[in-house]
């Protein structure tokens, strides 16, 4: 059963936003995992960061029924030597974003870094250009990490209740930011999910195990691309 993307959207971010009631415990897992890769010295494997918000963290699901995770096992099943770290807190807006991403990629070497924020900056109404400013600035400081990083960028909408102009220049962010960047695009990380309510928790935003495995197809169909 469908509900309509105005519906959709209406509410997405709302639920983002709103897990943000505890991101300082979040964050400490996440950074309790980034210490726990890092100290794996003599694993061979490569790492892939997982950079955003509540959707990449897995709300309201088990770390391996999120996304990330899902790639994990699929890099497994391939035999790819690939760590995936999930480096997702709920609530973070590119702004907090920027101001956390050094410390995560400083931990250890990085050789893929998915970039998944934006949506919180649309519900608050943040500018666009100040988005944009911050997007580029993230790629900027792990490329100055990390000089060979691959970087695939997530894109996201916002509610059209914004302002249809707003929406116009959300949407335009992401295609040319990853043009200008020079890094690839996801174009809608919620492809085939968003505004489908059996493949989202009852909050109807974030997605169910079963949606989490659809997203994880998208974000394959683009990371294998760059994958070695």
């Amino acid at each position: 059963m469908k509900i309509t993307l105005n519906y959709l959207f209406a509410i997405l971010f709302v639920f983002i936003s709103a897990c943000n009631s505890s991101p300082k415990e979040k964050e400490k897992t996440v950074e309790k995992e980034v210490k726990e890769k890092a100290i794996e010295k003599e694993d061979p494997k490569s790492n892939i960061i997982f950079f955003g918000n509540s959707l990449t963290a897995g709300y309201g699901v088990e770390a391996e029924e999120a996304f990330p995770g899902l790639i994990q096992k699929r890099l497994d099943s391939l035999s790819y030597d690939y760590n995936v770290i999930n480096a997702g807190v709920s609530g973070e807006t590119t702004a907090s974003g920027l101001s956390r991403v050094e410390w995560v990629v400083k931990r250890q070497p990085v050789e893929i870094f998915v970039l998944e924020l934006g949506g919180n900056d649309g519900l608050r109404g943040i500018k666009p250009e100040e988005t944009n400013k911050n997007l580029r600035a993230i790629i900027d400081k792990v490329r100055e990490i990390h000089p060979d990083v691959k970087i695939l960028l997530a894109g996201m909408m916002v509610p059209p209740n914004m302002g249809q102009t707003y929406a116009s220049e959300f949407q335009k962010l992401y295609p040319k930011i990853a043009a200008e960047k020079n890094v690839n695009l996801i174009p809608f990380l919620l492809k085939d999910v968003g505004g489908e309510e059996d493949l989202n928790l009852p909050d109807g935003i974030h997605p169910t195990p079963e949606g989490h495995k659809i997203v994880a197809e998208t974000v394959w169909k683009h990371l294998k691309e760059i994958i070695k």
